[in-house]
This record gives structure tokens, sequence and C-alpha cells, in this order.
């Protein structure tokens, strides 16, 4: 058998939901992150807990890549409807190890000609040995390490980190499996050591962190001083209320499940009206039940990061799918007019970073921050560098104690000001009365329906929207600086166009990618891309093209904007976008070896 060197695998294991396909990218993703690999995982899971076919995806690359490729080079299929499912993304280098306990594949798999099928009878196997067939799926990760050439102790260290803390047995157990399935390589002709792709370790980069885009929001609220947080559990977001629950009390923090978002929000509002850093979790469903309570954040001018990872909608829509269609509900949610910001992050790195932005943002403005994620961002491990945490730097804006108060004429609450920024001293603190209400008020929090008053106020909180600017987190731009061709997208297309960009490249063509990461107030750098560029693809997970809509609302230039829409579910390919740019252009696609 020859070998490829290993530049670029992509790895799906599938199978019906409760086989077990997560767990064993999960730990396949950790072993090659301490090869020194950069790994992306992605996971296609339905919204129950067992039956219909489901899949997880791992990548693996000696450079960065947050996206899955456009094929797939070995897929481990626990039941003939995955090989099935996944057949279109096979080609003639593809590899299939399926589990052929009960005999062959069928011949409608659509598994297209020269696909290596290795059959390997792992439930058989499973139950045979263990009496559940739960274990194929620890049976399946050694066929895998031999193929990819994973030396036996660095598996077997892998699943003593993984099941050693279920338990003596649930780790013998998992250990036998792996035996097992190292015994079935080696009969399938698949020698340790020598599998089919050549895995390359490089000590260099051991300290890559293995991260979800939740659990990066989650650390940069703690370390970013946050002490409260409340939410209720809701798919994509609940990762982050588990990641504080753990965490957050050991460092003087308190966690709150409510018993719905409605009291979420009001438990978080509570809380950041006592001078306490907050923040809160949700998606679609969930915000749309916090609208009351984040009118009052406006009103009140009230601190407040809100986490929205985005998901299928409406109602209930796609509890476990990828999308991007909470834009308009972040930006415009809340009757009324008042200020706020909305964040985008494409990375892990910059839901940690922009986490931190985001509560400096809230307090030093008195207003409701949202962090647009997305399912795929939110769940999907990737590689990072450590963290710098030396660096993070907490700003609480116009907070004052009670030294400051002594030494101030009066204190107003919504005190007019120049930046629209009051003095904020948290109840109960000596000389700083507080009066809050969601009614409009004057500067000491007094009711009053006053038109002049109204006015003032109405003018002091959009005051904000301007003098925020200098402090908002500027665009990145990745690519080639050309006026013919860019790019806009946030959250997990940022992977997407990045690949694309290279593929573009490889065919002569040059891109540049502008990567907003504050959606609103937009900056004007944003709206002067969009002007400057011929032609400008405008990425998303929306059907009604509410990114590319919210952009021209804001001063880009529609013309030259051309939205790239996909609202199926399904993550985008960079091969998606690279064939429409060349279809758009009338440019045929020279044959390349891409992933």
């Amino acid at each position: 058998m020859s070998k490829r060197k290993l530049k670029d695998l992509n790895v799906i294991v599938s199978g019906q939901g409760g086989d077990g396909s997560l767990t064993v990218i999960n730990i396949l993703a950790d072993v090659l992150r301490g090869y020194g690999l950069r790994v992306y995982t992605e996971r296609d899971v339905l919204s129950r807990i067992k039956g219909g076919i489901t899949a997880a995806t791992l990548r693996a690359y000696d450079g960065e890549r947050l996206c899955i490729g456009s094929h797939i080079d070995l897929l481990v299929a626990f039941d003939p409807l995955a090989v099935k499912k996944h057949a279109y993304r096979l080609n003639e280098r593809s590899v299939v190890i399926y589990d052929s306990s009960g005999g062959a594949l069928p011949a409608d798999t659509g598994v297209p000609a020269g696909t290596r099928l290795i059959g390997v009878p792992l439930s058989r196997h499973a139950v045979r040995t263990f009496r559940r067939d739960i274990y194929k799926n620890s049976i399946s990760f050694a066929v895998i390490g031999r193929l990819i050439g994973l030396a036996d102790e660095d598996m077997r260290t892998s699943f003593e980190k993984r099941f050693g803390r279920r338990g003596a047995q649930a780790l013998k157990y998992n250990l036998d499996a792996l035996a097992i399935g190292c015994q079935l390589a080696d009969e399938a002709d698949l020698p340790a050591g020598s599998g089919m792709y050549d895995v390359e370790q490089s000590g260099e980069n051991r300290q890559h962190m293995l991260i979800t885009g939740n659990e990066a929001v989650a650390f940069g609220f703690l370390v970013g001083g946050g002490r409260f947080f409340a939410g209720y559990p809701i798919t994509p977001s609940t990762d982050i209320m588990e990641w504080l629950v753990k965490w957050m009390p050991k460092y003087g923090g308190v966690v709150r499940q409510a018993e719905d978002e409605l009291s979420a929000i009001n438990m978080a509002i509570g809380a950041a009206l006592t001078g306490t850093r907050t923040m809160i979790a949700t998606c679609g469903p969930g915000l749309s039940l916090m609208q009351e309570g984040i009118g009052q954040l406006g009103m009140a001018e009230i601190p407040l990061v809100v986490v929205d990872a985005q998901r299928g909608g409406p109602s209930t829509g796609l509890p476990t799918k990828p999308e991007q269609s909470d834009v308009n509900l972040m930006v415009y949610g809340g009757h009324g007019d008042f200020p706020r910001v909305v964040l985008a992050p494409g990375t892990p790195e910059e839901c940690f970073h922009l986490t931190i932005d985001a509560c400096n943002l809230a307090e030093k403005y008195q207003l409701p921050v949202f962090m647009a994620l997305d399912q795929g961002l939110a769940q999907n491990l990737a590689t990072v560098d450590p963290f710098d945490l030396d660096a993070v730097v907490v700003d609480r804006g116009k907070r004052v104690d009670a030294a400051a108060l002594a030494g101030m004429e009066v204190y107003k609450r919504y005190a007019f000001s120049d930046d629209g920024v009051s003095p904020f001293a948290a109840p109960g603190t000596p000389n700083g009365m507080t009066l809050v209400t969601g009614n409009e008020h004057d500067e000491w929090g007094l009711v009053s329906t006053d038109p002049v008053n109204r006015v003032k106020m109405v003018d002091k909180r959009q005051k904000k929207l301007e003098t925020m600017k200098a402090d908002l987190p500027r665009a990145v731009e990745h690519g080639v600086d050309t006026l013919d061709l860019g790019f806009i997208g946030v959250g997990m297309t940022y992977g997407v166009i990045l690949e694309a960009i290279d593929i573009l490249a490889g065919q002569g063509i040059h891109a540049q990618y502008h990567q907003p990461r504050t959606l609103y107030p937009l900056l004007e750098e944003t709206a002067a891309f969009t002007r400057r560029c011929k032609r400008v693809y405008v990425v998303e997970y929306s059907a009604t093209a509410q990114l590319a809509k919210l952009l021209v609302a804001q001063g880009a230039e529609e013309a030259h904007l051309h939205p790239f829409l996909k609202y199926d579910g399904t993550p985008m390919r960079a091969d998606e976008l690279v064939q429409r740019v060349m279809s758009d252009l009338g440019i045929s696609l020279k044959e390349v070896d891409v992933a």
C-alpha cells in the first residue's frame, strides 16, 4: 500500500446518533494536536439523543484551515446509510472503513470507482467481547490510527486521558477495544506505523490548545473580570454555561441556571446593577424572549454582554445547524431607539479577545453588547495558540466609588455629558443615590415626560454611537489588496473565505477578504471597502441577506455587493464559493489538487 505524506487530511466518522462518532473525532483531534498539526472539527448531529445519521468531521493540516475540505480522505461508517450520505464527497483516492458485521455494503451506496473499501466487523467484536456495540467506536479508532500511522503508545495515552476519569472498568474496556481494533487493522493489512498517510510530528507547535468558540468566550469572560452569568440551557450556547459552572466559582463568581430566558436576563440585569461584570448566552428563540429585558438595558443604561450562538430559525428551527439569521434581531431588537454594539468574531482566538472587548465596551459605554456567534464557531473545535493572559486589560469606564463621590458636588446617575456617558456608582454606595426605571427619566432617574428632557435623554444615549467608535474592534484584511474582487463575511465563513482566496490565487485570480469584527455601529473602513472594490461577495448563512442589507443600511455600496447565501443547514465549503465566483466571472476552473 502506497503512502501519502500528510499535508491535508479530512476524516469523517459517521453512523446512527449515539454511535459515538464525535467521541472518535475528538480523541483523534487531541492526538494530532499533540503531533503539532493544526486541527479543525465539525459536527453534524440531529436534535435528538439517538437515531438518524450523524457525523463528525476532522481536518488536520500543516497550516491553518478553519473549514472542512471538499473531499473525504477517510470515511469510517458504522452504518451503510452513512456511506450513502457522504458518497458524493468520495473520490478515487478515498478510503472507506465500514462495519461489515452485517455483510458487504449494498450496491446502491453510490461510492465512486476507485474508492478503497475495507470491511471491518466492528459491531460483531464489540458485542461479542463487551456485550455492547458502543465499543465499536473505540475499535474503529485503532483502525484509523493504523491508517494514518499513529503510534500505539500515543493511542493508549489518548484513551487513558479520555476514559481514565470514568473509572477503572470503563478505561479497561476501552483499552481492550483499542487492542482489538489494532488486531483487526493488522488483519486488514494495515501494519502499525506504516499507514496510508504519513503523520509527521512537529514539536514546535505542541503547545497549541484545542478549544471551541463557546469555551473561548467563557474563558475570555472569566479572565476579563466577569463574575456573574445567568442562562437557560439552549443549543448551541449551553457549553458556555457548562464551562463557567466548572470554573467561575473557583474565582469568586456566580453562575445561575434560570427557569427560562425571561428570568435569566432579569437576573443578569440585577447583577449588572450592582456593578458586577455580567454576561448571558442564548440563541434565537431565547433572545426573542429576552427582548423586553434588552429594552430595559437600553433605557436604564445597564451594561451587559449578550452572546447569541445563532442556529437555524425561525421558532425551534434547526437547533443543531448553523445559520446567521439573527443579525437583524441583535441590531434592531428591543422596541424604541437606543444604542448597542454587535461584535462578530471569526475564530476561537477572536471569541476570547472580543469577549473581553465586549465586557469593556459594555461597562465603559453602559449599554448591551452582543456577541454574534453561530453554531459552527460556537461548537467546532480548533487548535489555537495559548492566550496571553498578561495582556488582558479591564476597563470599567466611569465607575465611581465612595471616595470619588465624596469629592463630587452632586451625583446624578444620568447626568448629561459630552460623550453621552454618565458616572456610575453601585447602589448602596454612600452619597450615590440610584433610581432605576424603565420609564423615561431625568438626570436623577426620576420619571419624566417633559418633551425637552425626552429629546435630550434620547440624544444623550444615541451620542454613544459616535463617541465609542475609536474603541470598537477594527476590521482585519486578508489576501491581496485589489480593487477587483473582495469578500466580506463573519463567523464560520472566515475559514471558507480564506481557503477560497487561496484556491482562486491558484487560478491566477487575486482577491481580498475584509473581515469586519464590528457589525454595529459599522465602521467607515468597511463601507469604504465596498466602495473601492468593484465586486464584493457578502458570504453569509441567511436566506434574506441580512448582513448584506445591514451593510447597505450603514453606507456600503449596494451596487458592488453580491450576496452568497446558504441556509440549508449544512456548512459551506470553499469549493462552493470558488465555483460561484468563477461562474460569475465566466472563467472555467482549472484542474488543481485542492482539499
